[in-house]
């Protein structure tokens, strides 16, 4: 039986939010000014229908657990069992946005078996959702959905073997490229559903997200320089490759060999013009070193079937990104995000050269925090290094668009603290802080800071 997996669909346009004002220090009033020093940090620096907004995402947001009729999906059944967040929480309730807000249309996180099942269910949401629904994404992720999901098994189904996880059951070595095969093709059905019976009609695009951290080489030598290529190639390459030309990166193919499964010649062909815009989920930067011809010590990306490439967050003791002169270097507590801006713009780029600069959205891109036992709301609200994060990043986004990189649009986490999967409640990401025990919601700093940066954007009617 073939591995199933988590499929979402997007409709990254039907997030809203109200923004109040709040009150800010001093030090938080001349944030903006202080941003504003480099050449490109201004609104003015995207084009006249560049979109912002934020992100959202069911499970995550939504709760009502079993309302009205709901069905169980994968995510409900993990976070049940013990031990699967570290916190001990689940989304039953999340931040109730079920409850809170009719329409809710972000994400709908559900399971499928097969290419077949999940045709099935795009011809539905394209069917009912399609007149209002002009961007839709077929997979949220799919590289992290087979990485956690099918090697190191810390997302539902949680499969796994030694020594990358500890699961009951599952093949580290073959399944996540069974699962990813099953997610391309999954794609081209339902693109190919969209172009023959609803495009013409309806007028919209369809696209997939990937995440995409940017892999710099650790040294300047040649084994480095391809490590690093090696790395895209097994994260980011992995799904776009097939999706745009037909065919796995070659690296993977010359590593992988019969592991890696084959396209017939009729899934090639629908894999043709299988999108219209790519979903760049872009948060962090690492340093790449080569593993294929230099000795690295046993861990995560180093085997063969990762690539044989180590990552790393430093280089000689210094965090990536860290600089005296560079004014948005700081890094988070959360212990895989860090902060580098300049990845932005080079992720973006190189995006934009593989795939003949098809059109991008940046559909995730934001600044977690830890949650502590002694901080207060009031320290929450006051989240400056999220707002130079986001500035710095925008900043970077935009030198990448004036190189010529067709980036249609830019979309933070989040819109609200939330549920963060594995870390439960544990991490915040949000423009609006949730209490959760009452669940009442209050605009952060960085929410004053984006509204008045989206508004200045907006260029008058002649």
């Amino acid at each position: 039986m073939q591995p199933t997996f988590s499929s979402y669909l997007l409709h990254i346009l039907s997030t809203m939010f109200v923004l109040l004002p709040l009150p800010v220090s001093p030090e938080l009033l001349t944030l903006k000014q202080s941003l504003g020093n480099g050449n490109n940090n201004n609104p003015s620096s995207f084009p006249p229908n560049f979109l912002f907004g934020t992100a959202s995402s069911a499970y995550q947001y939504e709760g009502g657990y079993l309302s009205d009729g709901k069905g169980l999906n994968n995510w409900d059944v993990y976070t049940h069992r013990p031990g699967k967040v570290i916190d001990g929480s689940n989304g039953d309730v999340a931040v109730d946005h079920y409850h809170r807000y009719l329409v809710n249309l972000l994400r709908i996180h559900v399971g499928f078996c097969t290419a077949l099942d999940f045709a099935y269910f795009a011809d539905i949401c394209f069917k009912s959702f399609g007149d209002r629904v002009k961007y839709w994404v077929t997979f949220n992720e799919p590289n992290f959905q087979v990485k956690f999901g099918y090697r190191e098994g810390t997302f539902p189904p949680s499969r796994c073997s030694f020594p990358f996880g500890n699961c009951t059951s599952g093949d580290s070595e073959k399944e996540p490229f069974i699962a990813a095969h099953n997610i391309i093709l999954s794609h081209a059905a339902a693109v190919h559903i969209y172009r023959s019976k609803y495009e013409a009609k309806q007028g919209g695009s369809i696209g997939i997200v990937i995440n995409a951290a940017w892999f710099e080489p650790i040294s300047s030598s040649m084994a480095d320089k391809l490590a690093a290529e090696r790395a895209q190639c097994f994260t980011t390459n992995w799904f776009l490759d097939p999706i745009v030309f037909g065919i796995y990166p070659p690296e993977m193919q010359s590593i992988l060999g019969s592991i890696l499964p084959e396209f017939s010649k009729t899934e090639k062909e629908m894999l043709k013009k299988g999108l219209d815009f790519i979903g760049i989920n872009h948060y962090s930067s690492y340093y790449v070193q080569d593993c294929m011809f230099t000795a690295c010590e046993p861990g995560t990306r180093t085997s063969k079937t990762e690539g044989l490439w180590a990552q790393s967050y430093q280089k000689n003791g210094i965090p990536i990104g860290e600089s005296r002169l560079n004014l948005f270097a700081m890094q988070t507590d959360v212990d895989w995000l860090y902060v580098y801006p300049g990845g932005m713009e080079k992720i973006i780029t190189y995006v934009k050269k593989r795939f003949n600069n098809t059109p991008m959205i940046i559909t995730e891109n934001g600044y977690g925090e830890v949650t502590k036992a002694n901080s207060t709301i009031e320290d929450s609200l006051q989240d400056v290094n999220r707002a130079k994060y986001m500035a710095g990043y925008l900043d970077s986004l935009s030198t990448a668009i004036r190189k010529g990189a067709d980036v249609r649009g830019y979309f933070a986490w989040s819109l609200l603290d939330n549920f963060e999967w594995e870390y439960g409640f544990t991490r915040r990401f949000g423009l609006h802080h949730v209490d959760f025990k009452t669940l009442k919601r209050t605009p952060k700093f960085s929410a004053t800071w984006y509204k008045n940066f989206i508004a200045e954007s907006k260029i008058p009617d002649s």
